[in-house]
């Protein structure tokens, strides 16, 4: 189901070309070969078809969840216990056992850190490896990987799984969407409710069509056609990027099929559960079978964890155990690994690159509230498919979780691994003028 204004509606059924061309006249001729022979090598195919980067904004305790200190003193360890993975000599804490369990399908940072100690801020800087000021804005990882792939298939190539901009109050993360690389690359922004329920806001102007009760192609274009005519009279200029993406959305069945999570077996809904986090997996899932190059999943809209009227983050300066214990591990274990485990049964890991981690961590020390308050100097990842060797644990941090003991892991050097993986080779990233100054975090390849 996705709505369509005010109804809700069930759908029907590399090798940089330059640098090529500048050395094609001289490598022949250094290993033997003709040039003609020369031209027939093909450019290096991208690892990962498809990435999904899953953000836990908010930033949850990695002390809590996949990087338990049970050696600690009190005033650092948590009520939690540990527990074992399948991966030798890792440990997560007794929160997470279902992704615990499936460790030998991914591999873990553990010496993540950031300078941006408030949400917004380290937000950019985790979706886009820069920081936000001084500007420019820099793109996001995924526009960065849309330039690159362009449309696919009638469906846009980045997509933000969340209900609207993800947002601190009422400030936005910059960093979301084109930045440098213009509006032109933005996410296509699409929300999931705990029942499945698809919204894309891009369609709301469009009360009273229903493309759905209009067999009839052309009738369906004609009444789309009306759309710009009616933003016109609202005083728009031209279309919004996302808005045409979801009017070529409708025009298409297949791209529009993807959004229908009721094509999906009542197991397999129940398996990923029956919240907005849930059922947002399970979409990426979806999207990424559809051929989207690149899906954020966002774990909830608004970081803060106990505001009324927000979708529940992990920013837990208040109830951080309770939270974590009752709600955001549960929900996160059940969808995660039901995640990892539909990518495995579809066929999609190797093509499928999924990242989860948040914009950082959260004080070892227990707060004055018994909560957990930011934490920039230290946090955790997780790493699958896509080109990833599994069963990996990268870097480490002190016996008290404050600091890594190994180099820094930044949020560049992430957003260059991915874009690696996802086909953006060096020279690449260099005439897109993007991830300057990035290095890939070799361990994971």
């Amino acid at each position: 189901m996705f709505d369509i204004g005010s109804f809700r509606a069930r759908t029907c059924g590399t090798t940089g070309r330059r640098s090529f061309l500048r050395l094609a006249g001289s490598v022949p001729l250094a290993l033997g070969l003709s040039p003609l022979a020369a031209m027939s090598v093909e450019p290096r195919r991208p690892r990962a078809k498809s990435v999904i980067f899953v953000f836990l904004w908010g930033a949850p305790s990695h002390l809590d969840t996949c990087d338990p200190k049970p050696d600690a003193p009190s005033e650092y360890r948590g009520p939690f216990s540990s527990i074992a993975t399948r991966t030798p000599g890792l440990f997560f804490t007794e929160l997470l056992p279902r992704i615990a369990q499936r460790s030998d399908r991914f591999s873990i940072i553990r010496s993540h850190a950031t300078t941006e100690p408030g949400h917004p801020d380290a937000g950019t800087a985790a979706l886009t490896g820069f920081k936000e000021l001084p500007g420019p804005v820099q793109p996001n990882f995924g526009s960065i990987v849309a330039k690159h792939r362009s449309q696919h298939g009638g469906l846009p190539a980045f997509i933000s799984l969340a209900r609207g901009v993800v947002m601190d109050s009422g400030r936005r993360i910059e960093g979301y969407g084109g930045g440098t690389l213009s509006q032109a690359y933005d996410p296509l922004l699409a929300g999931c409710s705990a029942e499945g329920g698809v919204d894309i806001p891009a369609l709301r102007l469009m009360d009273g069509l229903n493309p759905l009760r209009v067999r009839d192609r052309a009738k369906l274009v004609e009444q789309l056609d009306d759309v710009p005519r009616a933003l016109d009279r609202l005083g728009f200029d031209s279309w919004n990027r996302n808005f045409q993406s979801a009017y070529d959305l409708l025009l298409n069945p297949v791209a529009r099929q993807a959004f229908d999570l009721t094509r999906e077996s009542e197991a397999t809904r129940a398996r990923y559960g029956y919240t907005v986090f849930g059922q947002s997996s399970l979409l990426a899932r979806r999207l990424v079978e559809a051929g989207v190059p690149y899906v954020q999943l966002n774990y909830s809209r608004h970081p803060e964890a106990i505001n009324p009227g927000f979708e529940f983050g992990w920013d837990t300066h208040l109830y951080n155990f309770e939270l974590l214990q009752d709600q955001h591990c549960p929900i996160l274990d059940r969808a995660f690994s039901a995640l990892l485990d539909d990518l495995h049964d579809h066929g999609l890991t190797d093509q499928t690159l999924v990242v989860m981690m948040g914009e950082f961590g959260r004080t070892p020390r227990i707060s004055a509230n018994s909560s957990r308050d930011h934490w920039p100097p230290c946090y955790f990842s997780i790493w699958s498919g896509g080109g990833v060797q599994p069963g990996r644990v990268i870097g480490a941090s002190d016996k008290l979780g404050e600091y890594p003991t190994s180099a820094p892991i930044p949020p560049l050097m992430v957003g260059t691994t991915i874009a690696e993986l996802a086909g953006l080779d060096t020279q690449t990233r260099v005439e897109m003028n993007v991830l300057n100054g990035g290095h890939v975090i070799d361990g994971l390849l």
